[in-house]
C-alpha cells in the first residue's frame, strides 16, 4: 500500500506549497534557523554522550 509513496513529483509539490504559503522571503531565514537548530541539538547529544562512561562515542 506505501509501496513508493513519496515520488519526486511529491517532494516538487511541497516545496511550492510552502512557497505559497512563506513566501519566498521568509523560507531562506526558516532553513538558516532549522540548521542552527539542528547543529546544537547535535552539539548537545554528543555532550550528553561524552558524559556517559558507559557509552563509546563515534568517530
Amino acid at each position: 500500500m506505501l509501496h513508493n509513496a513519496v515520488q519526486p513529483w511529491h517532494l516538487l509539490l511541497v516545496l511550492v506549497v510552502c512557497l505559497l504559503v512563506f513566501g519566498s522571503k521568509k523560507l531562506p531565514d526558516m532553513a538558516r534557523s532549522l540548521g542552527r537548530s539542528m547543529r546544537i541539538l547535535k552539539s548537545e547529544a554528543r555532550a550528553l554522550r561524552a558524559d556517559d562512561p558507559g557509552t563509546p562515542e563515534p568517530q
